[in-house]
């Protein structure tokens, strides 16, 4: 029997940084994982799609000026040299060198500090699951009858097919039916909402959908997927749109409606922790309801990013091995979808502000097209939406463009760390960039502070 200060069930994101930080308090760690290292960033995640979505770039961008006939199984295993290459810097071996145990197997519980794994037990003074989450199956008639991609066997397929369809339109169905299309893949996009990325700034997504027609994608939005049958190996899915039936066909179908997480087989309920459809119930300490397992990362949600499975999983070992706990706070939160041009968020959607603050919001929105960096690039599209209160603090921003994820990190700043946006027109930017774009934004804040200055609005008064 091996006895551990804290064990670690899932070596994915959350996972990996926690068995890292508890190691980092001096803690002999224990982390158990039935799969390679790395969790879904690394194998079927992030790290692949962002690699096909580069590949794919480069394609688009060339054949601007030759015909060029592109093979899918080069690209995918260009793809897989990638994850290859970020593995290796999270092995075993790696993990073992740093003084993590590592333990590949299944792990079930048997009692609140003990584990199964494959036979053998396992015994830690803290528990922390970090098991990560799979592709929702939707119950479509004839899916199980017929063969589908999810993200998480379409990156070991030998090649690409010739004709898809992309069932779903969040961040994993906009991505890859874009990169998949500039492949010269055929591609049908299916959303059952009236949008894509339906969470985000209506107008831009509305901005991005264009794109993705001009290049090629067929996008059906409020388009719902009734059946699927293979006919003559051929995908034919029935859809209902604007009240009538349509099929649509393909040589495959790639499912990308969402996560759901994975606690099947821990056997929660031998322990009585409590859990829901949506994962492990958690308090605001990242603890189970039972004392010492905390749980971390998409298997307790809410965002299912990696970034914020690092920031749970450095909580959870925070709050399991110190004596003070600190909250996890989700009030500064900001994400990235990688479609070009890139579509970014961080805190409320104008919508959202309305709702909460009703018109004691301001909302500032620029273009790229006044930015001399994006005039030097052919079709520049890009748009910068900016809501603050009526002080000049940040409540949310939603950037459409290129290097949104940057400029939106920018943001996430000034947001979290309390600073008026105004104060932003004092730092000098490197000309030309798009972060130009803060500079001009914060001016107009800057400009209406002044004027929304109760002194300055009397003496304003006086004046008329």
């Amino acid at each position: 029997m091996n006895q551990y200060d804290i064990v670690i069930i899932g070596a994915g994101a959350g996972g990996l940084t926690a068995a890292y930080t508890a190691k980092g308090f001096g803690k002999k760690v224990a982390l158990i994982e039935k799969n390679n290292p790395g969790g879904e960033c690394t194998w079927s995640g992030c790290v692949p799609s962002k690699a096909l979505i580069n590949i794919a770039k480069d394609i688009h961008t060339a054949k601007k000026y030759a015909d060029i006939k592109v093979d899918t199984e080069d690209v995918l295993q260009k793809v897989r040299k990638v994850i290859q290459n970020v593995y290796e810097g999270e092995t075993p071996d790696i993990l073992e060198k740093d003084g993590i145990d590592f333990i590949k197997g299944f792990a079930k519980f048997v009692d609140e500090n003990t584990l199964d794994v494959n036979g053998n037990i396992i015994k830690g003074k803290k528990i922390i699951i970090s098991t990560g989450s799979s592709p929702f199956i939707p119950p479509i008639k004839g899916l199980d009858k017929v063969n589908f991609f999810t993200n998480e066997n379409i990156f070991i397929q030998k090649k690409l097919p010739d004709n898809i369809i992309v069932l779903g339109g969040g961040a994993i169905g906009v991505e890859l039916s874009q990169a998949l299309n500039r492949l010269g893949i055929k591609v049908s996009l299916v959303e059952m909402m009236d949008r894509v990325l339906f969470r985000e700034e209506e107008e831009l997504v509305k901005l991005l959908e264009e794109k993705l027609v001009d290049e090629g994608v067929n996008l059906y939005t409020s388009t719902k997927a009734i059946d699927v049958n293979e006919v003559n190996n051929k995908i034919r899915l029935k859809v209902e749109r604007k009240n009538k039936i349509d099929i649509l066909e393909g040589d495959a179908i790639l499912l990308a409606l969402g996560r759901t997480p994975n606690i099947s087989d821990l056997n929660l309920g031998q322990i009585k922790i409590k859990f829901n459809r949506k994962g492990i119930e958690v308090n605001e300490y990242l603890e189970t309801s039972v004392k010492d397992i905390y749980a971390v990362g998409d298997v307790v949600g809410p965002y299912q990013f990696s970034h914020m499975a690092n920031v749970q999983g450095i909580t959870a070992v925070q709050n399991a091995l110190l004596p003070i706990n600190k909250k996890i706070d989700y009030s500064h939160v900001a994400w990235c979808t990688f479609c070009e041009p890139e579509l970014a968020r961080a805190g409320l959607t104008e919508k959202e502000a309305r709702d909460k603050y009703k018109d004691n919001i301001r909302v500032y929105t620029e273009t790229y097209n006044k930015l001399d960096r994006a005039k030097t690039k052919e079709d520049s599209l890009g748009i910068v939406k900016i809501i603050c209160d009526k002080k000049g603090k940040v409540l949310g921003a939603s950037v459409l463009g290129d290097r949104a994820g940057e400029i939106i990190s920018e943001i996430q700043t000034v947001k979290t760390l309390g600073i008026n946006f105004a104060k932003l027109s004092k730092v000098i930017h490197p000309y030309p960039t798009y972060s130009e774009i803060l500079v001009k934004i914060s001016k107009k804040v800057y400009v209406d502070n002044i004027l929304n200055n109760p002194f300055i609005k009397i003496i304003n008064g006086f004046r008329k």
